[in-house]
């Protein structure tokens, strides 16, 4: 399988932009999308946006779409997601994930999945 490592997360103001990283190792052969999804404390864990593996087709859920911007540097392995405008709605631990085909955008749809990197935004 492939394995993904997060980093990026920290504290920042409210308005502020964090660009966070996801590091791609092992089966990266395997891997069609890498998606990024968000789950704060209660709640259920949510799309936040995709990438075509060395590609440039994307998706973004309807909460970020105009904020969030989502990139690859093929050569290094690395998605970029850049999060702009930031609010303390967008605190949670964000995770990145691999999928091996374009079935959906739910987390059960992605196999490999990072440790997560918290995001707080304070106000």
């Amino acid at each position: 399988q492939a394995q993904l490592v997060e980093s990026g997360g920290g504290l920042v103001q409210a308005g502020g932009s964090l660009r966070l990283s996801c590091a791609a190792s092992g089966r990266i052969f395997s891997i069609y999308q890498i998606g990024w999804f968000r789950q704060a404390p209660g709640k259920e864990r949510e799309f936040v946006a995709s990438i075509r593996w060395g590609g440039s087709a994307t998706s973004y859920a309807d909460s970020v779409k105009g904020r969030f911007t989502i990139s690859t540097e093929y050569a290094k392995n690395m998605v970029l997601p850049q999060m702009n405008r930031l609010s303390p709605e967008d605190t949670a631990v964000y995770y990145c994930a691999a999928a091996s085909s374009a079935i959906g955008f739910r987390p059960a749809d992605f196999g490999s999945w990072g440790q997560g990197t918290q995001v707080t935004v304070s106000s």
